[in-house]
């Protein structure tokens, strides 16, 4: 059985910048890769095709796409968009941005406009896709404090079902990263199974594995096919016929260039032309299909049993960053079930015995070394050490101000409220990243640090004893970080 797992993830960006980093990444990612994703799933699941894909949404993310902000700045870029297409010289560049523009303003009008969850839970009811959820806020789950850990889960799973109706009993780890113990938490909070990346288990990814004494399965990303597509030196998407993702049109941001060659300088690059690239496509359709079908057959022969092949990628590869990813997927997906491949979802291959031995899972991530040195590193030590703080100084706060009479029932308390909000920011896993990756290393320090210092100067009041202060702190703070709207301090454990 081939398994198919995607991961869609953004951290909030709204009205914390726009651009080079901030909206914008939000809006190319869910012009690029939402959209396309979601028409081409939806498409499917009008011909009754079931169980395509598990495709991992986090709340952060999923809280952006319902946002009434970045749904009105959504509709300005599309817009812009097709304004930027009508300036374009080339005539040909033109035409098919316009075409692409309005495609997707008629898509978003229609379909999105009220936000995401409607689109997405179209896809669950039909039975298209099984949804994996995950803690609110995108944190390095092993480095949390276990009151923060426990609360960010339960609040991510319950945050799924409040949006889709449907509360997802598998998961994408953050940063697929996991401690000894992990499992007892997972099983607390009813998941059944997450993701870890392929050498955390060794390699042997042919089977689920349940984690330690737990009923929880580990997946493992099957390292072997995934890099087929995944691969910064053989994969896909650096085929010279696909389009350049650094090469654009200084006058109007569109890119108008294809990959041409890896060692050719932008201004040498050939300009686009989509039939190559549609060619191109149908030539990497066939060589991944025959790819897990090879690998079926030598895993199902090595463990004498019917074999599992995991494939795991970040939604955002496929638009965003490889222009032809949708397309590409929505040809894999018809592909392999014609090749005689049985296709299905994390759940199915559970439900179905795709389980082996128990395994003594070890500390792990995705990451650089597939431990925890971008997220713990010598890198961000400053930011390690301000996560430390943070969630000290909160837990502290909350703690104190959530003190009532015996016998009176505890009001919600929109200020703790903000405070937890703020805390669960400040420690996304991206901030770490970006700083490890030196990717807008800037941006991410300051994101960090604009959270703490938000519940710095909300605690602050509090411990003065300025009750009318740190409830306006925290309505000014919640008009700029007002995700979650049901988020409620009173469910975390005391």
């Amino acid at each position: 059985m081939f398994a198919l797992v995607l991961h869609s993830h953004l951290p909030w960006l709204a009205n914390h910048g726009r651009w080079p980093v901030g909206e914008e990444w939000l809006y190319q990612s869910w012009a690029g890769s939402y959209l396309p994703l979601t028409d081409m799933l939806g498409r499917l699941a009008d011909e009754g095709r079931t169980n395509l894909i598990s495709l991992g949404i986090t709340p952060v993310l999923a809280a952006q796409l319902d946002d009434p902000h970045c749904l009105s700045g959504m509709h300005h870029w599309l817009g812009n968009w097709q304004l930027r297409a009508h300036e374009a010289t080339d005539r040909a560049l033109s035409t098919r941005e316009h075409h692409a523009a309005s495609a997707a303003l008629e898509t978003f009008e229609t379909r999105w406009r009220h936000g995401g969850s409607a689109v997405i839970r179209r896809l669950v009811d039909a039975g298209t896709i099984e949804l994996l959820g995950g803690p609110l806020a995108h944190p390095f789950q092993p480095l949390l404090d276990d009151r923060l850990r426990e609360f960010s889960l339960s609040e991510g799973l319950s945050d799924a079902h409040s949006r889709w109706g449907s509360r997802p009993n598998g998961i994408w780890a953050p940063e697929c990263a996991y401690a000894p113990g992990m499992e007892i938490g997972y099983a607390a909070a009813g998941v059944t199974h997450f993701m870890v990346d392929g050498p955390a288990l060794r390699g042997d990814t042919t089977l689920g594995r349940p984690v330690r004494d737990s009923d929880v399965v580990a997946f493992g990303r099957d390292l072997t096919v995934s890099y087929r597509v995944w691969s910064p030196k053989s994969g896909y998407p650096g085929h010279a016929a696909y389009r350049d993702f650094h090469t654009y049109d200084h006058a109007t941001g569109l890119k108008h260039a294809r990959v041409t060659g890896r060692t050719v300088d932008s201004a040498d690059k050939e300009p686009y032309d989509p039939d190559r690239a549609s060619a191109a496509i149908d030539k990497h359709v066939a060589d991944f299909v025959d790819s897990v079908r090879r690998r079926l057959r030598e895993e199902s022969s090595r463990i004498g049993r019917d074999a599992l092949v995991v494939a795991a990628f970040d939604t955002e590869l496929f638009g965003h960053w490889w222009f032809e990813g949708p397309v590409w997927l929505e040809r894999v997906l018809r592909a392999l079930p014609e090749a005689g491949i049985d296709v299905g979802t994390l759940d199915d291959a559970r439900a179905r015995g795709y389980v082996g031995a128990a395994v003594d899972l070890q500390e792990s991530s995705w990451g650089s070394g597939k431990d925890w040195r971008v997220w713990a590193g010598d890198a961000v030590s400053d930011l390690v050490a301000l996560n430390a703080e943070v969630s000290a100084l909160a837990l502290d706060t909350i703690d104190k101000n959530s003190q009532r009479a015996p016998g009176t029932p505890e009001l919600r308390n929109r200020v703790n409220d903000q405070i937890l909000r703020e805390t669960l920011m400040a420690l996304a896993s991206d901030w770490a990243f970006m700083v490890s990756k030196n990717s807008a290393a800037g941006y991410a320090r300051d994101r960090a640090h604009v959270h703490a210092h938000a519940l710095r100067e909300i605690a602050d009041a509090v411990a003065r004893g300025h009750e009318d202060k740190a409830a306006a702190l925290a309505a000014q703070w919640n008009r700029a970080d007002g995700l979650f709207p049901g988020l409620d301090a009173r469910r975390l454990r005391p």
